[in-house]
């Protein structure tokens, strides 16, 4: 019978109707793990309840104590991150651990990491040098951050791209006309730790810490599509975007060039290399040389990642 409620209830929130949400939170009061479930993600993404990721937390965790197998992956993920509560690596790798002995993606995750130089709380051991592409922007490039088995994680781990949407005037979502690729997003629930790892080792690259990073992205680009002249900093923002990297993740296409636009620098980066780039100058304010574009696709398909960096921390 709950079944039945409970799928009429996630019908009702799909018809954006917030009956749905009380009769799923309805359902989690009595301890059901997957009413539990839904309700987490309610409050994660703000749909008919207010958003309240720590409130999120404890819901997951509470599904996962009753056996929810998806909400016990979700509370690895965030055990790794620390995002919206405490951080226990070790426990974290841990629990992936037994995960990893019966979820192929798991498995995939684990070996990952198992080949990473890392410290006992994830950080990364050894960086590259950058080499400098531009002084203003202060660019630079951190050739083969990450390995060609790192780069192709990321796209499989990407799962279902769509078109990249912005939201109009009026608050609508419409597709995006300056960047027309097509895009997934690593939700802060499902960055997994061999994906944190990653995102550390990119905030270790910047100087920052991993706490500054919005969620990474994963962009992809085919043939005539393109992002066209663009600042990443944000008017007006309290809490500014002062870096962005780019991470490629493959090289076998043509075009597609990072350009930037104001002074005629152009960067094509090679599987695993990370571009990291200024977009605010040394009083703090936009850098107008920052505005910069991803030249069209002429052949092939071109994978990146997007990690926007704060001047403070971001994630909740």
């Amino acid at each position: 019978m709950s079944v039945e409620r409970l799928q009429r209830a996630i019908n009702l929130i799909h018809a954006n109707d917030q009956a749905g949400a009380e009769e799923v939170r309805a359902l989690a009061f009595t301890g059901d793990p997957q009413a539990l479930f839904v309700l987490a993600h309610l409050h994660w993404s703000e749909t008919l309840v207010d958003q309240d990721p720590v409130r999120a937390r404890a819901l997951f965790e509470a599904a996962a104590a009753r056996g929810h197998v998806q909400a016990n992956l979700v509370v690895t993920n965030l055990l790794a991150s620390g995002v919206a509560g405490r951080r226990d690596w070790a426990a974290a790798i841990g629990r992936l651990r037994v995960e990893a002995g019966k979820i192929p993606a798991r498995t995939a995750s684990l070996q990952l990491l198992q080949a990473m130089k890392l410290d006992s709380s994830g950080e990364p051991t050894q960086m590259p040098a950058s080499r400098n592409v531009a002084d203003r922007p202060d660019a630079r490039l951190f050739e083969k951050l990450l390995t060609p088995q790192e780069c192709q994680y990321l796209v499989a781990a990407a799962g279902q791209f769509e078109p990249s949407m912005v939201y109009d005037a009026v608050g609508q979502l419409v597709q995006d006309t300056i960047r027309t690729s097509d895009g997934a997003s690593f939700s802060w629930d499902s960055e997994d730790p061999a994906i944190h790892a990653l995102n550390r080792r990119v905030a270790a690259a910047s100087g920052t810490r991993y706490d500054q990073g919005e969620a990474l992205q994963v962009l992809r680009y085919s043939p005539g599509q393109e992002y066209r002249p663009h600042f990443d900093w944000v008017d007006g923002a309290p809490n500014q975007r002062i870096w962005t990297a780019l991470i490629y993740l493959n090289d076998d296409y043509e075009g597609g060039a990072t350009a930037f636009v104001r002074t005629g620098v152009e960067v094509r980066g090679r599987t695993g290399d990370v571009l990291l780039f200024s977009n605010v100058g040394a009083d703090g304010n936009a850098d107008q040389l920052a505005e910069h574009a991803g030249m069209p696709v002429t052949s092939g398909t071109k994978y990146l990642a997007t990690r926007w960096i704060r001047e403070r921390r971001w994630i909740p």
